[in-house]
């Protein structure tokens, strides 16, 4: 069925998982020097492109998408609230959870980013006119989604059998 490669020696060359985040790296670095350009550090970009055009999120959600650890997404969050960039709100149905929203500041610092990063999308993407973008996008959400769903049905299973 799937069968090792035999053009390369190496076991990674043929490996789904390095090559994606092998793939992820190279092009994410080319846009990362954008944002030293910019003076914006990768996590705070991650941030604050994950509250662009959101309601607000919360500290759990935001470390989720910005692929940090919650302690060191609660951090980067006290910076860029002594920054203005954000703010935490109490959620409206659950006082208990806190929102955070990025400030108008925060969209000063974004909005040039997000066309900066459009553009360099579009350039990946030129690179490589055969692959159809809508379904390179489909596959990576798909993967993400069943994944994702798959390590929940694992953590709640494994909670029932304790």
């Amino acid at each position: 069925m799937n069968q090792i490669s035999t053009t390369s020696a190496r076991f990674i060359d043929d490996y789904l998982l390095y090559l994606l985040a092998r793939a992820s790296h190279v092009v994410s670095a080319e846009f990362h020097s954008v944002l030293r350009r910019a003076g914006v550090a990768v996590p705070v970009w991650r941030v604050l492109a994950t509250l662009s055009g959101s309601p607000g999120e919360t500290v759990s959600g935001l470390a989720d998408a910005c692929l940090l650890q919650q302690p060191t997404m609660t951090k980067l969050l006290d910076r860029m609230v002594r920054d203005g960039l954000v703010k935490r709100l109490p959620d409206a149905r659950d006082r208990r959870v806190v929102r955070i929203q990025m400030t108008p500041r925060g969209e000063g610092v974004v909005n040039d980013l997000l066309i900066a990063s459009k553009k360099h999308e579009a350039e990946v993407l030129a690179r490589h006119p055969d692959l159809d973008e809508n379904a390179i996008k489909s596959l990576l959400r798909g993967m993400i989604g069943r994944h994702k769903r798959g390590k929940r049905m694992q953590a709640a299973a494994a909670a029932a059998a304790a």
